[in-house]
């Protein structure tokens, strides 16, 4: 869940409701292009001191609104909401966005209600094709497509894509396959950064060692996310997966060409259990095993700051979750080492990605819909924060740490075997529902391996 997007997982990232912020206005740099765009009756123009014409292509729609839907709230809603600022004043567009954490649930009951957004940011290609089969999701314009075709690859394109037909553009992306550490920690105890997977568990174990009798562990971990609790689960069990099994063992599993309960996967599985289900190894100032079932992931990584456990593995976009002040560097209060692989000369790469699909064909929507897609867009998002993205437009150097670039290297290396979240590219019923309740129960010690494994094998839809 690319989390991808990434994945941002792209999933359900948040926990406290926000929407609908009025953010100050940034002067940022016009860069990129798009499609043009139709327009409504003409604006009086922007009423501050912006330049308008990177959006002159977009067209002029005085007192119009466009609706946003998504998964996206608290730090990131606000962030979201700025990249809309200059745009907002130089077309007339309103674009009111509403992030919530039920979002998987809530678009299908809005849209199946009759109460439609104009936009929703699917975080999930599998919800997204769902939406589409159901006739609900609408064909993305030529302007869409045409950014999109200059900014992002094939592959990410593909995952937009329903039959053969170009429906939701990319918009952010996120690398999986990270853990967050105590920089200071480490030093102290004289831990080098694993470079294997092998060198991690046998870190994991040095460090429970090393604090024995104390409540200090080597991880941290949490899965609660409301309607999406699981889902930073399921990315640990895609990231071993990919590593232990392979790419193309992969590829087969989320396509269902073997089955969920197939021997790679168990054995997947339980090495993500070597970590997540021992007492010695988590849940560090927090609880034993079981409390990461009821831990938010936002909290997940915070005893961190407290010294109570050394990792957190998370997506790049958990930057964003840090306190403010937090010095989130290679000496600082935290930062972040790339997963290993099984060997040092391994390097796959779990993504994550979000996707704008629209349920109209309204002029404004197009606009709105386009500009999403340009690298524009993309380098404004960036430069303000907590973010990387995929597109090939986007300037590398406007990324706000040293994490966010690595991440951002990561996804344009083109010799990675890199794959996106599995699950979000599952069916649904699967991916968005019986993996992520399946891993909660696993975590929370109600079920084994095997057990939880073959349900969701049993809940994968048979057409």
């Amino acid at each position: 869940m690319f989390s991808s997007r990434f994945s941002v997982k792209g999933k359900t990232r948040w926990s406290v409701a926000a929407a609908g912020f009025a953010a100050t206005a940034l002067m940022l740099s016009a860069c990129g292009g798009g499609g043009d765009i139709g327009g409504g009756s003409a604006s009086d123009g922007p009423s501050g001191d912006v330049d308008c014409s990177a959006f002159e292509q977009y067209g002029q729609f005085e007192g119009e609104t466009v609706s946003l839907f998504s998964s996206i709230r608290e730090v990131e809603a606000d962030q979201l909401q700025q990249t809309f600022d200059e745009f907002s004043e130089c077309t007339g567009i309103d674009v009111q966005h509403n992030g919530v954490g039920e979002f998987e649930s809530q678009v299908v009951v809005q849209v199946e209600g009759g109460n439609a957004p104009d936009l929703a940011i699917f975080p999930q290609p599998g919800l997204l094709q769902r939406m589409v089969k159901d006739g609900h999701v609408i064909p993305a314009p030529d302007a869409v497509e045409k950014n999109v075709d200059e900014g992002w690859s094939e592959d990410w394109k593909a995952y937009g894509t329903v039959d053969g037909e170009f429906y939701a553009a990319p918009l952010m992306a996120s690398v999986k396959s990270f853990v967050w550490y105590s920089p200071s920690m480490f030093a102290e105890g004289g831990y080098e950064i694993p470079e294997t997977w092998q060198e991690l568990l046998d870190l994991t174990e040095q460090i429970a060692k090393d604090n024995e009798g104390t409540d200090v562990k080597p991880w941290c971990a949490g899965i609660e996310s409301g309607g999406a609790t699981g889902w930073p689960a399921t990315d640990w069990v895609e990231d071993l997966v990919l590593r232990s099994a392979g790419g193309d063992v992969y590829d087969k599993w989320i396509s269902h060409e073997i089955p969920f309960d197939d021997p790679e996967i168990v054995k997947a599985t339980e090495e993500v259990g070597k970590i997540l289900r021992d007492d010695r190894y988590v849940n560090g100032g927090i609880g034993d095993a079981r409390s990461i079932a009821t831990t938010s992931f936002n909290d997940g990584g915070l005893p961190i700051l407290d010294g109570q456990c050394y990792m957190y593995r998370m997506a790049s976009f958990y930057e964003a979750q840090w306190p403010e002040g937090t010095d989130v560097s290679p000496e600082g209060d935290a930062f972040a080492f790339y997963l290993p692989g099984m060997t040092a000369d391994e390097k796959p790469l779990l993504t994550a990605g979000e996707f704008v699909g629209a349920f109209n064909d309204r002029e404004a929507t197009q606009a709105v819909q386009a500009y999403m897609a340009s690298s524009e867009w993309a380098n404004t998002r960036v430069e303000i924060g907590g973010v990387t993205s995929a597109n090939k437009g986007v300037d590398p150097t406007l990324a706000t740490s040293d994490v966010l670039r690595l991440a951002m290297e990561l996804l344009q290396d083109d010799t990675a075997v890199a794959r996106f979240d599995g699950s979000d590219l599952m069916p649904s019923e699967v991916g968005a529902g019986s993996f992520w309740t399946a891993m909660t129960q696993w975590l929370n010690g109600e079920k084994d391996v095997p057990t939880v494994l073959g349900e969701i094998e049993a809940s994968w839809p048979t057409n």
